[in-house]
């Protein structure tokens, strides 16, 4: 069977801990002519500094992170990489329901595109808060005449037609900061994608979307989860809290600094305390300590074991808010580096009183030691998002409901230009 490549496409993830550059291209099997698994040909990281909790503290630390990870991926590639499909997280990111609701336009009241594009457009005019911004309009569901439930109503007869979307919203002043800094680094920007929206594209299957799901991810400062319930996307939420919040309990627990706290977590941490047998000790010396220090594995896990449950207590709250705690049957996918911890997976299952598994990404070839790591989930997943928006034949430049608006909107002002022409 024929193989032929797409053009390649980049995501940059841009964390509180690393920058983290994917770039891969989608390969297509002829005869089908379908796009099918993506191929990730260069994956590169460098650490990061001018972020924290997800929004920008300066610009030029930023600036200088993102240019130290382009070069390792342009060196990795062989070839420049142009522009990229960023990622956007933090805790100024807000949501929403909106509903847009229009008037059928053809005479013979079939549904067609410019239809769809107008009633996403009204769902678009909400009364944002000052200072904020539409990142995306996600459509869940249309009603044609009251019937409801419908995904697809391009093609379908009614009068009135409505949609159901989530707004996802950003801080203004984040936005034109992130932008500033990626621009300054040479490189264009595809669009800005809320980050847990692309990790889920890469790490959980539309099955699971259609039964419901939660995506988690756990990063440095923050965890992120995204709800998925009858293949649309339900609640996305942003908490204060991730995986430096365990180091810390650490360091103050052993009374030592944070670089040997992380190495401890790092090499010995586990999450559930009672795994571990009262005799297995850990000497601090081993991992840079000053002196001999000998602490009990189990007083660590303890700790770590403390931290967790509160992170999970504060996943199983957002999802009491939507009425789905312990009601998703796909469970829940673990991803981000904070999920790496050993017997995560277990204490997801008791507190949470779910099915889980870790989230590695998935219909990927490549690099693999990169590919199948937990930390590279957002990246893979803004490469997987800007594959799926270019074969859809969507123009670059701005969010996916606005760009179909704006094509339909030329559209219709052609077709009305030519009617006027005699």
């Amino acid at each position: 069977m024929k193989k032929r490549h797409s053009e390649i496409i980049a995501g940059l993830d841009i964390g509180t801990s690393a920058v983290r550059l994917v770039v891969g291209q989608r390969v297509e099997r002829e005869p089908e002519n379908v796009f099918g698994e993506m191929s990730i040909l260069a994956a590169a990281e460098a650490p990061s500094s001018g972020m924290h909790k997800g929004t920008i503290t300066s610009i030029e630390d930023v600036v200088s992170s993102v240019s130290a990870c382009l070069e390792r991926a342009e060196r990795m590639l062989g070839v420049p990489i142009e522009s990229v499909w960023v990622g956007i997280s933090g805790l100024h990111i807000m949501s929403q329901p909106s509903k847009g609701v229009v008037a059928v336009s053809k005479a013979d009241s079939e549904i067609a595109e410019e239809d769809v594009a107008r009633a996403v457009e009204a769902s678009r005019a909400i009364a944002t808060p000052l200072n904020y911004e539409v990142l995306h309009v996600l459509p869940r569901s249309f009603v044609i005449d009251g019937q409801s439930s419908i995904k697809d109503p391009i093609g379908m007869t009614g009068i009135r037609l409505e949609v159901d979307s989530q707004i996802i919203l950003g801080s203004s002043s984040q936005i034109k900061n992130l932008t500033k800094a990626v621009y300054r680094t040479g490189l264009n920007i595809e669009d800005l994608v809320l980050s847990i929206l692309a990790t889920a594209e890469a790490v959980v299957t539309p099955r699971q979307k259609e039964l419901g799901v939660v995506v988690v991810n756990i990063g440095m400062s923050t965890t992120s989860l995204a709800v998925f319930e009858e293949g649309d996307i339900l609640y996305t939420g942003i908490l204060p809290i991730g995986s430096e919040h365990i180091t810390n309990d650490i360091a103050i627990g052993l009374r030592t600094s944070i670089d040997i706290a992380e190495q401890v977590k790092v090499q010995y941490g586990e999450c559930q305390s009672g795994e571990i047998s009262k005799r297995e000790e850990i000497d601090l010396l081993e991992l840079g300590a000053q002196d001999h220090e000998i602490v009990k594995k189990q007083y660590v896990s303890e700790i770590i074991e403390a931290r967790v449950e509160e992170i999970l207590h504060k996943i199983d709250q957002e999802l009491g808010r939507i009425k789905r705690s312990g009601l998703l049957p796909a469970g829940v996918v673990l991803t981000g580096g904070g999920a790496k911890l050993p017997g995560l997976v277990a204490a997801v299952k008791t507190n949470l009183r779910l099915p889980a598994i870790l989230g590695y990404p998935i219909h990927t070839t490549g690099v693999a030691d990169k590919v199948n790591d937990l930390s590279y989930a957002t990246a893979v997943g803004l490469v997987e998002w800007g594959g799926a928006m270019i074969n859809s034949g969507i123009a670059r430049g701005g969010s996916m409901a606005h760009k179909k608006v704006v094509a339909s909107a030329t559209a219709h002002l052609r077709k009305w230009i030519k009617a006027l022409l005699p």
